[in-house]
């Protein structure tokens, strides 16, 4: 029996979910300034899927890769939320 696609399926749920906090937590302590931060890693994690051979490394740092990317897009989407009240904006010191 193979479990390749179940370990890469219950991986990409992992990851996924593992970014949707990481995604809030940026966007409240830092704001949108770490996008760059996910760009180089989700390039970096990319570009790292294709020189590993085996296909479940590969599939992960790609699946990784592909969030990070996401996040970006989601950090200013937060951003939006945010604003409209949807989350709670962090208190200057």
């Amino acid at each position: 029996m193979y479990f390749t696609g179940i370990i890469i399926a219950l991986s990409t749920f992992l990851i996924i979910g593992v970014f949707h906090p990481i995604v809030i937590k940026t966007e409240y302590y830092f704001g949108t300034r770490p996008w760059p931060l996910f760009l180089v890693l989700g390039i970096a994690s990319i570009a790292a899927s294709l020189c590993v051979a085996h296909v479940v490394w590969s599939s992960v740092l790609g699946v990784l890769g592909a969030s990070l990317l996401w996040s970006i897009g989601e950090l200013f989407e937060q951003k939006k939320r945010v604003e409209k009240g949807w989350f709670p904006r962090r208190k200057k010191q």
